[in-house]
C-alpha cells in the first residue's frame, strides 16, 4: 500500500497541496488523453492499439500496476484512466479509492468479467468509476472491431464526465452505424393494444446509468408498472447488476431471459450483448432476446427496445431516456411518442453525460424533461 507521502501525485512538494502539475502535455492538441493501467503486457498493447486508432484519443502512457501509474501521474495528468482490478502490489479498488480521495479523475474499469469479477466491478462503480468495459478477446476480428468502437466511445464519454458530480449522484474504417431497422422493422402500432390498461415502462441508459437506475428503482413501490431496461453493459455484468438492485429495491429485479413476462412490480434488465424486444400475446407482455448487429453502436440497443415498445404497447407505454453518451434511444423514443406513449428525458443538471437525453429532446421525442429525483413519482402517477 502506498504511504501517504509516497503517493502524492499532484504536487512535488508532497505536503498535501492539491494543485495539479503543469506539463508539456498541456500544449498538446485537444484530444482525450488516456493512461492505461494493466499488469498484462498483451492487454496493455491491445488497448493502446485500439485507442490509438481513434484520432480523438491520445494514449500518454501505460503502467503495469498502481505504483507505476502513480509515477506517470506525477508527470502528467490524463483525462481518463483505464484500470484493471486484479494487479500485483496493489489491487485496482484500493488504487481507485486513493485516487478519488486525493484528486478525482474519470476511471474506466477494464476487466475480465466473470460473475465474481462483476461484483467487484460494481464495487468500483460505487467508489467512483465511470464505466466498466470488458477486456477485448483476442483472435476474433469482428469482436475486436466491435470492441474498438465501444471502447473508444466509452473513453470519450468518460472524458466528459464531471467526476465530482458523478460521485455525488452515486484511422481504421469502422462498421456503419446501424439503426433499429437491422433488428426490427418500423411498423405502425395496431389498434388491438388499446384495449388493455396495463402500463409498461421502457427505460434506456448508458454512462452514469448504473447509479441513476439504482436511484430511480429504489423510489418505486412494490406495485409499480412492469419495467424493461436497456443499460449499455458488457456480458456477465448485467446479472450481478440486477441481483444487486433486487436486494436494494422493493420491486423485483432480474436479468431478462427469453420469454419472461412483464408484470406489475417486476423489472427486467437486458443481458449484455443481446438485444431485448418487447412483445405481446393477447394481454400478456413479454420480452424476446436476440443476437444481431450493433445498433447505434450498441448491443443491447435502446432504440431496439423503444421501437418494439412503440409497436406492441403504443399508448400503454411510458418511455424514459436517461444519462448516457451518443444518441441511442433518441429515435426510438420519438417513435414511442408518435405511438401515443408518455415520454420522459432526464434533465441536464442530473445527468452524468447529457448526450442521449439531449438528442431525444432535440428530436422533440420527450414530452417532459425532468430531474432524476422526480421521474419515479411521475411513473407512479402515470401508472395509476
Amino acid at each position: 500500500m502506498f504511504a501517504e507521502k509516497e503517493y502524492r501525485i499532484f504536487c512535488s512538494c508532497c505536503t498535501g497541496h492539491s494543485e495539479p502539475l503543469k506539463s508539456e502535455w498541456t500544449i498538446m492538441k485537444k484530444t482525450v488523453k488516456v493512461l492505461v493501467v494493466d499488469d498484462s503486457a498483451v492487454v496493455r498493447q491491445t488497448l493502446v492499439d485500439v485507442l490509438t486508432t481513434d484520432e480523438e484519443i491520445t494514449v500518454i502512457g501505460s503502467a503495469t500496476d498502481p505504483y507505476d501509474a502513480a509515477d506517470h501521474l506525477r508527470r502528467a495528468a490524463p483525462d481518463v484512466i483505464t484500470l484493471d482490478i486484479e494487479m500485483p502490489r496493489m489491487d485496482g479498488l484500493t488504487f481507485l479509492r486513493k485516487l478519488m480521495r486525493q484528486h478525482p479523475l474519470p476511471v474506466v474499469i477494464c476487466s475480465t468479467l466473470t460473475e465474481r469479477g462483476s461484483e467487484t466491478a460494481l464495487r468500483a462503480l460505487e467508489l467512483g468509476a465511470v464505466e466498466v468495459i470488458q477486456k477485448p478477446k483476442l483472435g476474433t476480428k469482428q469482436f475486436l472491431e466491435e470492441s474498438r468502437v465501444r471502447i473508444c466511445d466509452t473513453i470519450k464519454a468518460a472524458a466528459r464526465v464531471d467526476v465530482r458530480k458523478h460521485k455525488l449522484a452515486r484511422q481504421n474504417k469502422v462498421s456503419p452505424k446501424l439503426t433499429a431497422d437491422a433488428v426490427i422493422q418500423a411498423k405502425k402500432p395496431t389498434g388491438a393494444m388499446i384495449q388493455t390498461t396495463e402500463k409498461v415502462v421502457a427505460v434506456g441508459a448508458s454512462t452514469g446509468g448504473t447509479e441513476a437506475l439504482r436511484y430511480f428503482l429504489e423510489m418505486l413501490p412494490y406495485d409499480s408498472p412492469g419495467i424493461v431496461i436497456v443499460q449499455h453493459m458488457p456480458e456477465k455484468f448485467t446479472k450481478s447488476f440486477a441481483s444487486r438492485l433486487d436486494k436494494l429495491c422493493r420491486v423485483s429485479v432480474k436479468e431478462a431471459e427469453n420469454g419472461d413476462s412483464i408484470t406489475t412490480g417486476h423489472v427486467l434488465i437486458a443481458p449484455g450483448n443481446l438485444h431485448m424486444l418487447l412483445k405481446r400475446s393477447g394481454a400478456r407482455y413479454f420480452v424476446e432476446l436476440r443476437d444481431g448487429p450493433l445498433v447505434s453502436r450498441h448491443r443491447p440497443s435502446v432504440d431496439v427496445l423503444f421501437r418494439s415498445t412503440a409497436r406492441y404497447a403504443g399508448k400503454n407505454a411510458i418511455g424514459i431516456i436517461m444519462t448516457g453518451m451518443g444518441d441511442d434511444g433518441a429515435k426510438g423514443l420519438l417513435e414511442m411518442k408518435e405511438a401515443g406513449a408518455e415520454t420522459i428525458a432526464q434533465d441536464e443538471a442530473t445527468s452524468v453525460v447529457f448526450g442521449m437525453p439531449q438528442e431525444a429532446i432535440k428530436l422533440g421525442a420527450a414530452k417532459k424533461v425532468m430531474p432524476l429525483g422526480t421521474i419515479a413519482a411521475e411513473v407512479i402517477r402515470l401508472g395509476r
